[in-house]
């Protein structure tokens, strides 16, 4: 669960993140820096592991934007995590198809499998789940992912998600 004193912490930019920063700005004419927004959000929760307040106002701040042009980016996609997550997200596909063949029990033995609930982050760190919308694999369905590397798993069933949770707690940290 995020705690205040997290969210709270100033944030303080490296100098190499700085020069990623500067290179993506330049691939887009001048006074069009809010372009360079969605790949700035991207390379900072890579850094931090999600988007905390100070860290999106700092973002603001070095393009020139309002602190609100980067929270309605940042909230309306779901690619970006406002507060910190496992280091495994476990993130189920719950659109109409996998549905229909078994995402929501897969989301609830993951909930029992793990002991948290949806966004919470198992005491060990190493969890977190969602629900996403469509990850375009019906076919396979039901489906999840896991970041950051996105590897998909498919035909799930109770079994193989506890093999795969298995081995993932096996590599650690």
């Amino acid at each position: 669960m995020l705690r205040v004193d997290e969210a709270q912490q100033p944030v303080e930019f490296t100098p190499e993140l700085i020069t990623r920063f500067d290179d993506i700005v330049s691939r887009y004419p001048e006074g069009k820096q809010k372009s360079a927004l969605l790949p700035i959000l991207h390379l900072v929760q890579a850094e931090y592991g999600w988007l905390s307040s100070a860290a999106m106002d700092k973002v603001a701040d070095y393009l020139h934007l309002q602190d609100i042009e980067v929270y309605e980016v940042a909230t309306f996609y779901s690619m970006y995590f406002l507060r910190p997550q496992g280091k495994y997200v476990l993130e189920v596909c719950r659109t109409g198809p996998c549905c229909l063949v078994g995402a929501e029990k897969i989301m609830d033995h993951i909930e029992q499998k793990l002991g948290v609930k949806e966004g919470d982050v198992t005491p060990d760190g190493l969890f977190s789940w969602r629900g996403v919308e469509c990850l375009a694999a019906c076919g396979y369905a039901p489906v999840l992912q896991i970041g950051p590397e996105y590897t998909f798993y498919e035909n799930l069933t109770n079994e193989s998600v506890d093999k795969l949770i298995e081995d993932l707690k096996a590599k650690g940290n």
